[in-house]
């Protein structure tokens, strides 16, 4: 077991709760929000194919950035290139253990940093990396192995003027999100500076998310938690909401109230809510969303939840929603195994069937320099190693581009100050990608 796969004895497949029309598209350019053919490698023959997790629309639709500009994706071009692009050794050999989160502070300094699970985060020169430094070493308190460890960074929204980081981690019972200090201009992180804002007990010791990042445009922290573990999540953590496990949840961490460590947001959608309901819940229903990015131009909070024994899903995450699980597992019936109700709940954007991959690896939205894949969702396969870029538009269809074939146990993505995208697995090295 690795820190985000699934190994679980598989139960009776679940039946298919609905089927999605295909879409012919006929346009051969169109923008980051059109509706568009979604096509995907056959899990069956590895051909690609028309899939059938798509939905209608209309044939062509722009949609604007929050700066007002127009992501234009080249679906013919992107085509042409599927599988051509190759990963490069991002920083010269130098070699990480189990790399399971990546970030950059945005500080000006052009700083990366990088997390490993056991419990140490090293930083190093996204413009020269002639070699790494430790940042921050809590090995001391993390448990680690398999699913559990250091698992996710995040930087206050004024890091370069108050220092402070947070972090996501279990030690032996828990899940616990910490702020620590650090040195003049975050060179340093004082490990002995351990301000705990939020513990939540795990029955088990797998499905602990792990992703925490300020949204964009609130300032608060979202955090993903997982069902708590066991196969079909047992104690029916994903729809409990008196539950904080499977959810994605939302908290202030500049105040305090009602005796907590920080304060509910007030857009929260179960905020002062009379039936004991966790106020800190933002999304729920899901199973194990170990890595959730928000879009730069868009604010849309992509969630990739790792699936049970047959479908891994990409949601696009809304305040108040709920995602399914256990109730179902992406769009097939779960529990029960074939006739369940989906009545308010929100299927994925997308997903992908077991052989295809068995465990996946969220990403971003793309707005580095090569100009095909801006505005692709850039994700991965841990299990099978696919890279894969999503053209999605909202409320209508999808195409799905298989970038490469790489052979790695993908654990994380990340990008720096200018965008660029860096891919990190468990050989230890942390990889860009290019268009020979």
């Amino acid at each position: 077991i690795t820190v985000i796969m699934i190994c679980f004895i598989l139960l009776p497949s679940c039946s298919p709760l609905q089927k999605k029309p295909q879409i012919k598209q006929d346009e051969k350019k169109v923008s980051e929000a059109n509706q568009v053919e979604n096509k995907s490698p056959d899990a069956e023959n590895g051909e690609e194919k028309g899939n059938e997790n798509i939905a209608g629309g209309a044939e062509k639709i722009g949609a604007s950035g929050q700066n007002g500009d127009i992501i234009s994706l080249d679906l013919e071009l992107i085509g042409k290139l599927e599988e051509k692009f190759i990963l490069k050794d991002a920083f010269n050999g130098i070699e990480f253990e189990k790399p399971v989160d990546l970030q950059n502070p945005n500080d000006g300094s052009k700083r990366l940093f990088i997390v490993e699970q056991k419990g140490k985060i090293f930083t190093i020169s996204a413009n020269n990396p002639s070699k790494k430094e430790l940042f921050l070493d809590i090995s001391d308190r993390v448990s680690s192995g398999g699913e559990k460890g250091l698992l996710g960074l995040a930087f206050d929204p004024e890091f370069k003027d108050n220092g402070l980081i947070y972090v996501n981690y279990t030690n032996v019972e828990s899940t616990v999100i910490s702020r620590f200090k650090t040195s003049l201009a975050g060179i340093l992180a004082d490990a002995e500076s351990e301000d705990i804002i939020l513990s939540i007990p795990q029955p088990f010791s797998n499905h602990n998310g792990g992703q925490i990042a300020f949204g964009p445009d609130d300032g608060y922290l979202y955090i993903s938690t997982g069902d708590g573990g066991g196969s079909g999540d047992p104690g029916g953590n994903g729809q409990d909401l008196k539950s904080l496990l499977g959810k994605i949840l939302r908290i202030d961490v500049k105040n305090k109230e009602g005796g907590l460590n920080y304060a509910i947001p007030s857009g929260n959608i179960f905020k002062a809510n009379k039936q004991d309901y966790r106020e800190e819940i933002y999304a729920y229903g899901l199973r194990n969303p170990w890595r959730f990015s928000f879009d730069l131009r868009t604010g849309s909070l992509w969630a990739a939840d790792v699936g049970q024994n047959k479908v891994e899903e990409i949601n696009i995450i809304e305040n108040g929603k709920n995602y399914g699980w256990n109730i179902m597992e992406g769009s097939y019936c779960f529990n029960p195994p074939s006739g369940c109700n989906p009545e308010g709940l929100e299927l994925p954007v997308y997903e992908y069937e077991h052989p295809l991959g068995k465990s996946i690896t969220g990403g971003y939205v793309y707005y580095g320099d090569i100009e095909a894949l801006r505005g692709l969702y850039i994700y991965a396969d841990f299990v099978t190693g696919y890279i894969w870029g999503l053209a999605y538009a909202e409320g209508g269809s999808i195409i799905n581009f298989t970038l490469l074939k790489s052979g790695l146990n993908i654990s994380t993505f990340g990008v720096d100050e200018e965008n660029e995208l860096y891919i990190a697995a468990f050989d230890g090295k942390i990889y860009k990608i290019f268009l020979p």
